[in-house]
């Protein structure tokens, strides 16, 4: 008798091996699924330009926050005058590159004299101040009107829109110099720096609600039709519930988008503002304060306008490119 065949056929029934077994394992093995935040999280990792732009953010957070440590540590103060770094004749910097040196890292203003770096380091704090909350603002009023006229319809609906209409029509920028101009430097007791950023911050994130209230309001005629809010109502939800529970769950993400993409926008609007002389008033450092001094000397000293222009380009461009990336990631039918 042949042994081949046989050899085979125990061979073909022998016990699964260890590998097997554990493919063949208990349910507790199975691959866990992972959450809408993971997915998003981890497709924001894999785009390299998106996470650059973040890093640039955060570190420029961290030199606004910081600015009076880094002032004392690779700066002088902002209000110190260095009269020995300027040329007598033509009062431009001694100093190669607009004074560049060890002492003066980014150079000394002309003129005056003072320190550039700690000047561009408290522009970073006002400018990101400015920026950060009137998009807080500007996002708070777009969602609270977005959200009522898209789910309430009817009479509010029209009136909010019209509303909308008016400021988007409305000359933002006209304005916003008028009413700075006649409003007083220095209110509620703070100094005239602070004072003025909070009176830019109330001006440009209340010209700016209606762009986040236009498309928070298309999202919820969107979303009000949806069976999960039909479902709700059905089960005798309130009005409240629906919007709190249903609908703001499901508008965070362009919510969120929306909100780092107009941040650098503000940044333009403040820089625009204090270099027509209406922003932050002097001689309180900003970035658009500086470009606009900068106008009358840039051909004798061309660095004192590259380096407040360089830092305002570098921050808008980064914050366009991790918008643009966390917009990607949030977006469902991305692949």
């Amino acid at each position: 008798m042949s042994l081949g065949p046989e050899a085979s056929i125990s061979d073909e029934t022998s016990e699964p091996t260890a590998d097997a077994a554990e493919v063949r394992g208990p349910a507790e093995k199975a691959i866990a699924g992972r959450s809408l935040k993971q997915i998003a999280w981890r497709r924001l990792k894999r785009d390299k330009v998106a996470m650059g732009g973040g890093f640039v953010v955060l570190f420029l957070i961290a030199v606004a926050i910081l600015a009076p440590v880094l002032t004392k540590l690779f700066g002088h103060p902002i209000g110190e005058f260095h009269q020995d770094q300027i040329d007598a004749t033509f009062g431009t910097p001694k100093g190669p590159w607009g004074g560049i040196s060890s002492e003066f890292i980014f150079g000394v203003e002309p003129t005056s004299g003072r320190d550039v770096f700690s000047r561009i380091v408290y522009g970073a704090q006002t400018s990101l101040t400015v920026a950060f909350l009137s998009a807080v603002f500007s996002t708070f009023l777009g969602v609270l009107f977005g959200t009522a006229a898209g789910f309430f319809g009817g009479w509010v609906d029209s009136v909010i829109s019209r509303v909308m209409d008016f400021l988007l029509a409305f000359p933002q920028l006209l304005f916003s110099i008028a009413l700075v101009s006649v409003l007083p430097d220095s209110m509620f007791g703070m100094d005239s720096r602070w004072s003025r950023i909070f009176m830019l911050v109330g001006i440009i994130g209340f010209f700016g609600w209606p762009y986040i209230g236009r498309i928070v309001r298309g999202q919820t005629l969107s979303l009000r039709e949806r069976e999960f809010v039909e479902a709700a109502r059905s089960l005798g939800a309130r009005s409240q519930r629906i919007l709190f529970r249903e609908l703001l769950p499901n508008l965070a993400a362009p919510i969120l988008v929306y909100t780092t993409l107009i941040i650098p926008t503000n940044i333009l609007t403040e820089a625009a503002l204090s270099f027509l002389g209406v922003g932050i008033p002097p001689p309180n450092p900003s970035w658009g304060g500086m470009l606009s001094d900068a106008v009358s000397v840039y051909s004798i000293d061309p660095m004192y306008m590259i380096i407040p222009g360089a830092t305002i380009f570098i921050t808008v461009l980064a914050f366009n490119l991790f918008g643009d990336g966390l917009r990607d990631a949030l977006d469902p039918k991305a692949r």
